[in-house]
């Protein structure tokens, strides 16, 4: 189911606009995002918007991650050491952009209740990490619709044990050639009322991508 779940999400491509809005006590700010990915190793995201951010990229192949800052003209490749800071201040980290194919491998999933949540019909899945496996979370729960596998919450525990993000799913519509969630909102459970909203604006699935966008030449190159 999580492998399914996961297949859903990513399609064998994407290709589109998301809208990010990030919200603080103190501020709030929002970026347009063009987005490319294949597969469960390549991803390339451009920022549009504001024209203070825009032009900044991040390239990420297999478990390697880069990011391209336009004002200073400069490629920074993003060490392990950083895979839990934020991504351009966001609640999704580096590391969410990084690892996210390792869910499937590196974890042991076992359903552990059937529950409603917001009216949906899910599985409550418990991910574990397995002996050695290099992730960070110490346990995952996954709530999934079993009629057709779209994920409708995520929650993200330290090696604590405690709760330090919501990953909730909503507006579940049909986008291209699949039913997905087209909101996705994270909200920050360590540091209060502060959370991440990203909308697909403008979102296909399945089409073909140019190889020559994951490449470092490509993530220095504005035009």
């Amino acid at each position: 189911m999580v492998k399914k779940s996961d297949d859903l999400m990513r399609g064998d491509s994407v290709q589109g606009t998301y809208i990010m809005e990030i919200t603080t006590p103190s501020w709030t700010r929002t970026l347009e995002l063009a987005v490319h990915s294949k597969g469960r190793d390549r991803i390339f995201i451009r920022i549009l918007s504001p024209a203070k951010e825009a032009g900044t990229g991040t390239l990420r192949i297999d478990n390697e991650m880069w990011n391209y800052l336009p004002r200073i003209e400069k490629v920074i490749k993003i060490p392990p050491s950083m895979m839990l800071q934020s991504w351009m201040g966001s609640d999704f980290a580096n590391d969410d952009l990084v690892k996210e194919n390792s869910i499937v491998d590196d974890y042991t999933h076992r359903i552990v209740a059937e529950e409603t949540v917001r009216g949906e019909p899910t599985y409550k899945i418990e991910l574990i990490p397995k002996p050695g496996a290099a992730v960070i979370w110490g346990k995952l729960y996954y709530w999934i619709r079993p009629a057709d596998y779209v994920p409708i919450r995520q929650d993200y525990y330290d090696e604590r044990g405690r709760l330090v993000k919501r990953l909730e799913y909503s507006d579940i519509e049909k986008v291209s050639d699949r039913t997905v969630p087209r909101t996705w909102m994270m909200t920050n459970h360590i540091k209060k009322g502060k959370t991440t909203r990203i909308y697909l604006k403008d979102v296909v699935y399945n089409q073909p991508v140019d190889d020559n966008l994951f490449t470092l030449s490509n993530l220095k190159r504005l035009n």
